[in-house]
């Protein structure tokens, strides 16, 4: 074996100067931070938000890599919007303390909600995706899939309230727009009808309205796919077209049950 060989041929490939693996743990890190200072009792705002403030510079140093980028003057605009992104987050958090049986407190909510956890990465990542931040807000939300499994893309429009009940498992593209008071079960897919590189400006993934209840692993496809308000979508349906508005639409899977004659 010649190592040096094999050390010269790993180091010619790498060739992504700008591909640091720095950039993922800092963005987790900022992330649980920015997370503890909007929720938790204990974490003192204002200092928080000035160290937020600090790894969020270092943060556009590392991914800006264009030249004069004015990344950095970001935050001040996206401090601004925290109030609100907040103000959505706990409204999200009540309506699901307030219609989920299983749930026994807000605090509960916050603490052990997956479906929670993950909605509010997203919003916090949504914000900077709008400004156009680079790669970060795609490494918040990875970061929450990798904890939850809940795949949410930062590109998202969302709603208030938002639920995601058991979570894992879900799925939402970056063109999806849901919009208020709706509702996903696990393993629900907001999906492209295909992947190709030239709808990258294309809207690929569905439209959900108000007050929509879609149940435990339907799959709904296509920017033009539209699911009218007040519909429910029931378990494992699949959808390439849109729905009107007060539908009810439901799989009807064969079941053959055989008795066993040893009993």
């Amino acid at each position: 074996m010649d190592e040096n060989k094999i050390i010269k041929e790993i180091k010619a490939q790498k060739n992504l100067p700008n591909l640091k693996l720095k950039i993922k743990r800092d963005t987790e890190a900022f992330t649980n931070k920015l997370f503890c200072t909007l929720f938790d009792e204990d974490t003192e705002v204002e200092s928080n938000i000035k160290e937020l403030g600090t790894d969020f510079e270092k943060l556009a140093d590392l991914v800006c890599w264009k030249p004069d980028a004015p990344c950095r003057e970001l935050w001040g605009k996206y401090l601004e919007h925290l109030p609100a992104i907040l103000k959505k987050l706990n409204c999200d958090a009540n309506a699901i303390a307030e219609n989920d049986p299983a749930a026994n407190s807000v605090e509960e909510v916050y603490l052990s909600y997956p479906g929670f956890f993950a909605i509010a990465i997203y919003r916090l990542s949504h914000e900077l995706y709008k400004f156009g931040l680079p790669l970060v807000p795609r490494l918040m939300t990875e970061y929450a899939h990798r904890l939850t499994g809940t795949d949410i893309n930062p590109g998202a429009t969302i709603g208030t309230p938002f639920f995601i009940d058991h979570a894992t498992g879900v799925v939402i593209g970056e063109t999806a727009l849901i919009k208020d008071n709706v509702k996903l079960y696990q393993g629900v897919t907001l999906g492209a009808l295909y992947v190709d590189r030239n709808l990258r400006s294309v809207k690929r993934h569905p439209t959900i309205e108000k007050n929509v209840t879609i149940y435990a692993n339907a799959t709904i496809l296509g920017g033009e796919t539209i699911i009218g308000e007040n519909s429910v979508i029931g378990g494992n349906v699949w959808l390439t077209a849109s729905v009107p508005a007060n539908s009810m639409v439901s799989h009807k899977p064969q079941i053959n049950i055989k008795k066993n004659n040893n009993e």
